[in-house]
């Protein structure tokens, strides 16, 4: 046996001397090649959404009943609907609704949720057995359900349906920091800052927080994914985005009277959604080897 084949493997190299934990998260995510796809994928679509009124060929709100219901063909690449409207230009303006759904309603539960959650677990007492009881009665309740409720109460509209999926999103949020919260509670640094007299706010905010980001970032891009599929399924039953607005779920609601005659119809929404819902998830899994502190040590 040679003394190449007899050697033993070599073990791995070990994390650079003093490099800092934002360059070895960035190191660890893009090793995570279905992550980085995922990343390139809603970059990809967010570049799109961006560039919609530059990159979309034609009006998407535009109705010509001399091409209704044509096939993909050179001149609309994803045909036309039933009212003749060119299908990539209402995707590619869809994507806007769809994107800024997601982003803004898991925004909105993060200011929500992670307030509450702080103040339930530092505060402790009443004041967490009703923030407790609260979230776990809403989460109690399946998410699309709650949402739809939320968003027929307060009127079909894309800013409601976004104010639904905030509301209903954010029970995780509070759950989410009021654990780190109380793992927190109990450390030195914690009790050094109380004793140094900071104010609960301070504590939460400064002293807290900041320790809590990685887990929250992890769950948040897994949220946006729930978030999306939230909007489409609102705006299918007609309260999310409002006629004749684009938006994927609205779509879709249109192109399942026209499945047998033009299925082109349903397939680009629906393909839309499940690859940037996709693409959304593996990006949160890898965010979550990436932030794991413990990584490098197995």
């Amino acid at each position: 046996m040679s003394a190449t084949a007899a050697s033993p493997a070599a073990p791995a190299a070990p994390p650079a001397r003093g490099e800092s934990p934002t360059r070895r998260a960035i190191r660890r995510f893009v090793r995570h090649r279905l992550a980085l796809a995922g990343f390139i994928v809603v970059l990809a679509f967010v570049l799109v959404a961006a560039l919609a009124p530059w990159i979309a060929p034609y009006d998407p709100i535009a109705t010509s009943w001399s091409r209704i219901r044509k096939p993909p063909s050179e001149l609309f690449w994803f045909g036309t609907d039933e009212n003749g409207r060119d299908v990539l230009s209402r995707m590619i303006w869809g994507a806007r609704a769809s994107l800024m759904a997601g982003v803004i309603s898991v925004l909105g539960a993060v200011l929500l949720g992670v307030p509450v959650g702080l103040l339930a677990g530092l505060a402790g007492g009443w004041v967490d057995a009703v923030i407790s009881r609260i979230a776990d009665a809403m989460l109690s309740i399946p998410f699309l359900i709650l949402a739809i409720a939320l968003a027929a109460f307060l009127g079909p509209a894309l800013e409601n349906a976004m104010l639904a999926i905030a509301i209903t999103a954010s029970p995780v949020f509070v759950r989410l920091s009021r654990g780190m919260a109380l793992d927190a509670k109990s450390t030195d640094w914690v009790e050094a800052a109380r004793s140094l007299g900071n104010p609960p706010w301070r504590t939460a905010f400064v002293h807290v927080l900041p320790n809590i980001v990685p887990p929250l970032l992890v769950q948040s891009t897994l949220s946006i994914a729930e978030a999306i599929i939230a909007e489409a399924s609102l705006s299918f039953l007609g309260l999310g985005q409002q006629p004749p607005a684009p938006s994927w779920g609205s779509m879709l609601n249109s192109a399942q009277r026209f499945l047998e005659t033009a299925p082109w119809l349903a397939i680009a929404p629906g393909a839309a959604i499940f690859v940037v819902v996709l693409a959304f998830n593996l990006m949160g899994d890898g965010l979550r080897d990436a932030l794991d502190p413990r990584a490098d040590r197995r």
